[in-house]
């Protein structure tokens, strides 16, 4: 495996234990602990944290330590003031684009959050529902659009799990079906209105102040992601 590679897992590893939040805000990412899990140079580990920086995820301080990001109030109702908006044109280029052959995946995706839902995966389940809302940009035929609410999605992540109260699969699952349902009969007007309650639900859940953790072990989280993006880690 190349080392390019390796540092693609490194990020990709590192992003989405951020979104399943077992990585929480404010946890500490040291370079050289990187380095050994991932088996890549300091230099590579420096490029997937500013990979993860650039999106908002993780925030370097003067001590070149990078950390969780944590999102103030204020960024958090920021976020979500943009992801309104993205959502809203998000649904209706997905509407007036719309090809039937979209419904399966989308669906089957929504029975993957069911199922994670189920077998206790509460985390697993929630970044599944943020990146139902990604296969939904990539359907509005907008890449700029898509890779602004990628961004948006992940930073919402942390605003749970700073803010968030415990995730509602059953809705979120309830709500991704009926959006289906609307985009697959072009009604656009119906699947904005749904996007627009479904987000207000999760504003509403997520701008609550609680106590966050960030006393964890980061190796034994790290290998867990590394070896599911596909590489083995010690």
């Amino acid at each position: 495996m190349g080392l390019s590679q390796k540092a693609d897992i490194a990020y990709l590893a590192l992003r989405q234990a951020i979104m399943e939040q077992a990585l929480t805000p404010g946890t500490k990412l040291p370079e050289d602990p990187l380095a050994e899990q991932f088996e890549i140079s300091r230099t590579l580990v420096r490029a997937a944290l500013a990979r993860l920086a650039s999106e908002g995820l993780i925030e370097v301080g003067n001590k070149r330590t990078a950390t969780v990001a944590q999102p103030s109030l204020d960024e958090a109702r920021a976020v979500f003031e943009v992801r309104r908006c993205l959502e809203a044109e998000v649904v209706r280029l997905a509407c007036e684009r719309w090809q039937s052959a979209w419904r399966a995946p989308l669906e089957a995706h929504v029975r993957d959050e069911q199922a994670a839902a189920k077998a206790g995966q509460a985390n697993v389940s929630i970044r599944l529902a943020g990146e139902f809302h990604i296969q939904l940009a990539r359907l509005s035929g907008n890449p700029l659009l898509t890779r602004y609410l990628s961004e948006v999605t992940t930073r919402c992540s942390l605003i749970l799990a700073v803010y968030g109260r415990p995730h509602s699969s059953d809705c979120a699952v309830t709500e991704h079906r009926a959006l289906i349902d609307a985009m697959a009969r072009g009604d656009a007007a119906k699947a904005m209105k749904l996007m627009a309650e479904h987000l207000e639900g999760i504003e509403a859940r997520a701008l609550i102040p609680r106590t966050v953790r960030s006393d964890q072990d980061l190796g034994s989280i790290l290998a867990q992601y590394a070896q599911a993006v596909g590489t083995p880690s010690r």
